[in-house]
């Protein structure tokens, strides 16, 4: 589902929400994950899991996610999917160095690596590539870069906001940024849970669409729903690939030291 309707300038958004709501810590999750549901049955069965780590790199935020997951066909055959994604995210949210590897059954199908900059915070900028060819895509105004996409989205929970759009750039398609539309479903006070370091922050339930851009692709390519803490931990995942939904539940999770 689409709000066309519903974008606007993306550039006046973001000038319009307040700073992020809370720092971002730096953290180790570790989620587990199983097949939710399926839409055509080319999958019958799925499991896998995610890592992902957030370092505080001073001057910016070093990430690191590995999805690993095992799909079954409807013919009984197994594929063995692995994603690895990087990224460095300078704090001010106007460079970004990217490199994403996937393999199937141990074959490489996409490897992107670049780096990408913003003229100011939501862009325009423009993103070079150096794998699979050498590449530059300019970016639109409103463009903001994942580390700060997420900050964006809690500062908007935080002032009560229900709905923004905003276009996103995170170096995993070289055909360069997507539009993005986030739906915040609510927002609560912090709760007693199984995390303690995350007992006393508030937390919101967030879905997510993630659009090729363009007249053409009224259909969403990826969605994700998931509930943030206001430090950016995630947990109760939710990812559509389309064909088929995987169920995300953290399994393991520490704070790791900010060294600067």
């Amino acid at each position: 589902m689409r709000l066309a309707a519903a974008l606007f300038s993306a550039t006046l958004l973001v000038a319009a929400l307040p700073a992020a709501a809370a720092d971002m810590a730096a953290h180790q999750a570790a989620y587990a994950l199983k097949l939710s549901s399926t839409k055509n049955g080319d999958v019958s069965q799925a499991s896998g899991t995610m890592t992902y780590e957030v370092q505080d790199a001073c001057d910016g935020w070093a990430t690191r996610q590995r999805l690993h997951m095992i799909l079954t066909n409807r013919d009984g055959q197994d594929v063995d999917m692995l994603s690895d994604y990087t990224t460095w995210e300078s704090k001010d949210g106007l460079r970004l160095r990217f490199r994403t590897r996937q393999t199937t059954d141990q074959a490489v199908t996409s490897d992107i690596a670049g780096e990408a900059t913003l003229s100011a915070t939501g862009g325009p900028g423009t993103a070079h590539f150096t794998s699979p060819e050498e590449s530059t895509k300019d970016l639109p105004a409103g463009t903001l870069f994942p580390m700060t996409h997420t900050e964006t989205m809690l500062a908007a929970a935080v002032a009560g906001k229900k709905f923004f759009a905003v276009p996103l750039f995170d170096g995993t398609s070289a055909a360069g940024a997507q539009d993005s539309s986030i739906v915040i479903l609510k927002w609560q006070d912090a709760h007693a849970g199984k995390w303690p370091d995350l007992a006393t922050l508030p937390s919101g339930m967030f879905h997510i669409a993630f659009f090729d851009r363009g007249p053409d692709h009224p259909q969403p390519d990826y969605e994700t729903t998931m509930r943030y803490w206001s430090n950016g931990v995630a947990d109760d995942l939710a990812m559509d690939f389309g064909d088929f939904v995987m169920g995300g539940k953290l399994t393991e999770f520490k704070l790791l030291p900010h060294h600067c």
